[in-house]
């Protein structure tokens, strides 16, 4: 078998009706495992093409949501992709932006995967983790304070987990996506001067796909990686590399 296969893995990813957490289901389909494609809204889409899965309703506002799903399900791979973005001028940010981007992008990340890891614990299974961090896991941005502070925590609660996981069987990394064509870049792709800006900072010279972060997703979960702990991988044309 390919060491890139994930035949007879069971897959959870959230956010995968659309974008992103849409091109990892796909991708981690193709690549053998079974889908459980969770999100708030239906993932017809998304299940259209895949091979094997189904959708989970997961409304990750509430930190806590997915515990349930792993002691009902025996899933080998875990995809935290979902995420919220509020805009907006740090001396004016709001307390409710800042913990509504908190509580959905890093507290349900930590809180899902201590769900992920502790099932397998205790059925004595090894999986794989994979957070979607960001180019602000990074770098600072703009008016958006409290996705930049959740991206930061992403990579660095990654690398907490793969301290104290690696040695019992659970691969824990993380992906940092540059500038990707989707729903969320739109606006910017749609602003010449500002998608000039962007390209011409992007060695590769384009805007990514989704399918880029995809087949990435489908590497770290696979037995390829399986001596990769803790990275934290730019997806980015060579954006931080310039």
């Amino acid at each position: 078998m390919s060491p890139f296969s994930l035949e007879g893995k069971r897959a959870l990813v959230t956010g995968a009706n659309t974008g992103i957490g849409q091109a990892i289901a796909i991708a981690m389909s193709k690549a053998g495992a079974e889908v459980l494609c969770a999100a708030r809204r239906d993932c017809d889409e998304t299940l259209a093409q895949i091979t094997r899965g189904r959708h989970v309703h997961l409304d990750l506002s509430d930190p806590m949501a997915a515990m349930p799903l792993f002691e009902a399900e025996q899933i080998d791979i875990l995809v935290n992709n979902a995420g919220i973005i509020r805009r907006g001028t740090a001396d004016s940010f709001s307390e409710a932006d800042w913990d509504d981007v908190m509580d959905v992008n890093l507290k349900s990340v930590f809180f899902t995967c201590q769900a992920f890891g502790n099932a397998a614990f205790n059925a004595g299974r090894t999986g794989a983790i994979v957070n979607i961090a960001s180019l602000l896991s990074f770098q600072g941005g703009i008016k958006v304070a409290s996705y930049t502070a959740a991206k930061h925590g992403v990579a660095g609660i990654t690398k907490l987990l793969a301290n104290e996981w690696a040695a019992r069987g659970i691969n824990v990394n993380a992906i940092a996506p540059g500038y990707i064509a989707t729903n969320n870049t739109e606006a910017l792709r749609d602003d010449p001067e500002r998608s000039r800006q962007i390209l011409e900072r992007i060695p590769a010279g384009r805007w990514g796909e989704a399918s880029d972060i995809g087949e990435a997703a489908v590497f770290l979960a696979s037995p390829a990686a399986k001596y990769i702990h803790g990275a934290v991988l730019n997806v980015d044309g060579g954006w931080l590399a310039r």
